[in-house]
């Protein structure tokens, strides 16, 4: 029982690993819930966290490995994460001065999250890194005790579990305070405005090699 409550817990740091540092996925979040509602933000994260999802039964499949030694493929996927990024600055610059109460999810923070997410190289990077562990979890150890195999499931079901708690509990949090403070949730869309096409740039620039 103990070495499944270990299990659990260990999944859920991974999920918050992924999910809780800051970067262009949490601006996205970011800029849906306070120009949209929590609702919004959540739809957003949920995008993002599908695209885990996925990312987690291509790993499964070698796929992850594959993209990780093809330097054309990063390239091409750095560069349209780039313009995905830039882009969708523009819309959250545009959007950032109408602050509304509303919860008004339509569908396109998922969509903007999910797209963002499956071009992010760095997601790819994520999961050949601390993502081993949910391939291979007798492989690492948590609070210093040997994770078992026999467990994997308990761990995958923590991991997500540790990006649901953070894309309910992030926007809630955006949301409560913005709705308190009008100049707040602005300030936060156009920061996650300026996030987006920094990265944007970035990444355009990695993809250019210069």
């Amino acid at each position: 029982m103990f070495d499944a409550a270990i299990s659990v817990v260990a999944g859920l740091v991974l999920g918050l690993s992924l999910a809780a540092p800051p970067g262009p996925m949490n601006a996205v979040i970011a800029e849906e819930s306070v120009t949209r509602g929590w609702s919004a933000g959540f739809a957003a994260g949920l995008g993002a966290m599908t695209a885990d999802a996925c990312f987690f039964v291509l790993a499964l499949a070698g796929v992850v490995a594959f993209i990780q030694d093809a330097p054309t493929v990063r390239t091409a996927m750095v560069g349209v994460g780039g313009v995905l990024m830039l882009y969708y600055a523009y819309g959250a610059f545009r959007d950032a001065g109408s602050f509304s109460e509303a919860e008004a999810a339509d569908g396109r923070g998922f969509r903007k999250a999910f797209a963002l997410a499956l071009a992010n190289p760095y997601q790819v990077t994520w999961w050949l890194t601390a993502g081993v562990g949910l391939l291979n979890p007798s492989e690492i150890s948590a609070f210093g005790l040997e994770l078992s195999a026999a467990n994997g499931p308990l761990t995958i079901a923590g991991f997500f579990g540790g990006i649901l708690v953070w894309i309910v509990g992030f926007p809630a949090s955006l949301r409560a305070a913005g709705e308190r403070v009008d100049a707040f949730g602005k300030a936060v869309a156009y920061g996650s405005a300026i996030v987006l096409a920094l990265f944007g740039v970035t990444f355009l620039k990695t993809a250019a090699g210069v």
